[in-house]
C-alpha cells in the first residue's frame, strides 16, 4: 500500500496583517440608538425574553458570523449585561472576526483577491489564535472561553468590542462549534487538529447544558444556516433524551430565526416540500418547524443584521420599561 500522503504545513509562508487589505473596520460598529419602528414578532420575542429572564429559563443566542460584521456588538453585549443572553454559540469565524476586530481594530479580507496567489487566510497575527485554542485545551477550557479569556486578559486596543471577552467577564458561556477545514486559522503551521476537537468537543457539551433550561425560554439564531441549527438540534435530542428518562418533557419555548431568505409570508411553521431549495434550508424545518411542533412557538423576521438586532434590543427595552412579560 502507497504512503499516505499529507500536506507538509511547514511549507506554507505566511504575512503580517499590516501587509493585508481589510474590508471592514470598526467604523462599521454602531453605537446604541434607540429605534423607532419594530417588527411586531420582534416585539412578542421581546417580551418572552423579559418572561425567560424572571423565570430563569435559557436566553440562547446562536450566531453567523456575518452578525459581527453588520456592526452591532455593542447591542449584543448591552443584552448580555441586562440578563437577555444567557448563552451564546457561534461558528469559528465568529472567533476569527472577534479576535481581528479586538487586536487590530480590522477583518475582513477579499477572498478572490488573496486566494489567487495564495495569500489567503495566512495571515501571522490570525494564526495566533492556534496557539491560544491549544492552551485553553491544555487546561480544559472550551474554544470560546479560551479565546475570550485571552481577550479579556491581553493588550488589545479594542477589547471593548469584543462580544467573547465581554462573554467571558460576566461568565456566560460562548460556545464556539468549528468544522476542521472550515476556518482559515486551520491553514496555518501551528494548526493542532486534536485541540481544536478537544475544545470544541467542551463547548458543545456546554452548550447542551445550558439548553437543558430552555424549557418556558428562548432560542435565537441570527444567520447561521447550519453550525446553528444543526448543534441545536442533536444537543436538543440530548436534553430531551435525559427528560423523557425523568418523567419530564422539553416542549415549551420559543423560537427565533433571523435571516436573509425569503420564506414565503405566513407559510414558515410548516415544511417547504421535500425537494424544494426550501426544504434544504436547515433554519426553516429545524428550528421553526420540527422542534416547537409540540408546544412551542416559532417566529421568523427577514432582514439584515444590522436592522433586526437593534430592533430586538429596542423590543426588550420596551417590554423591560413596561414590566411587560406574557
Amino acid at each position: 500500500m502507497p504512503a499516505r500522503r499529507l500536506f507538509d504545513l511547514s511549507r506554507l509562508s505566511l504575512e503580517g496583517l499590516d501587509s493585508r487589505e481589510h474590508l471592514l473596520d470598526i467604523s462599521v460598529v454602531r453605537p446604541l440608538a434607540p429605534v423607532a419602528q419594530v417588527q411586531p414578532d420582534l416585539v412578542t420575542v421581546g417580551r418572552r425574553l423579559v418572561a425567560a429572564r424572571q423565570a430563569g429559563a435559557a436566553r440562547m443566542f446562536i450566531l453567523g458570523a456575518h452578525v459581527l460584521r453588520s456592526g452591532v456588538q455593542r447591542y449584543l453585549v448591552d443584552l448580555m449585561e441586562r440578563g437577555y443572553i444567557s448563552c451564546l454559540a457561534g461558528n469559528g469565524a465568529v472567533a476569527i472576526h472577534d479576535y481581528e476586530f479586538a487586536l487590530i481594530g480590522a477583518t475582513t479580507e477579499s477572498v478572490a483577491k488573496y486566494i489567487r496567489n495564495g495569500r489567503f487566510g495566512l495571515w501571522q497575527e490570525t494564526g495566533r489564535l492556534n496557539d491560544i485554542v491549544r492552551a485553553g485545551a491544555e487546561e480544559g477550557l472550551g474554544l470560546g472561553e479560551a479565546v475570550g479569556r485571552h481577550i479579556a486578559s491581553g493588550d488589545y486596543p479594542h477589547k471593548d468590542l469584543s462580544v467573547l471577552a465581554a462573554a467571558y467577564r460576566l461568565g456566560i458561556p460562548f460556545t464556539i462549534h468549528v468544522g476542521i477545514g472550515y476556518d482559515i486559522t486551520h491553514a496555518h503551521p501551528n494548526f493542532d487538529g486534536a485541540a481544536y476537537g478537544k475544545a470544541s468537543g467542551i463547548d458543545f457539551l456546554r452548550f447542551a447544558a445550558e439548553l437543558e433550561d430552555v424549557e418556558g425560554g428562548v432560542v435565537m439564531n441570527f444567520g447561521s444556516a447550519v453550525m446553528g441549527p444543526e448543534v441545536y438540534l442533536k444537543a436538543l435530542s440530548m436534553v430531551r433524551n435525559v427528560a423523557r428518562q425523568e418523567g419530564r418533557s422539553v416542549n415549551r419555548f420559543t423560537t427565533l430565526v433571523c435571516d436573509l431568505a425569503p420564506l414565503p409570508e405566513g407559510a414558515c411553521h410548516a415544511e417547504a416540500e421535500r425537494g424544494t431549495h426550501g426544504y434544504y434550508f436547515r433554519p426553516w424545518k429545524t428550528m421553526l418547524v420540527r422542534t416547537v411542533a409540540d408546544g412551542g412557538e416559532s417566529f421568523y423576521v427577514r432582514g439584515p443584521h444590522a436592522d433586526t438586532l437593534p430592533m430586538l434590543w429596542e423590543a426588550v427595552g420596551r417590554s423591560e420599561a413596561l414590566g411587560d412579560a406574557t
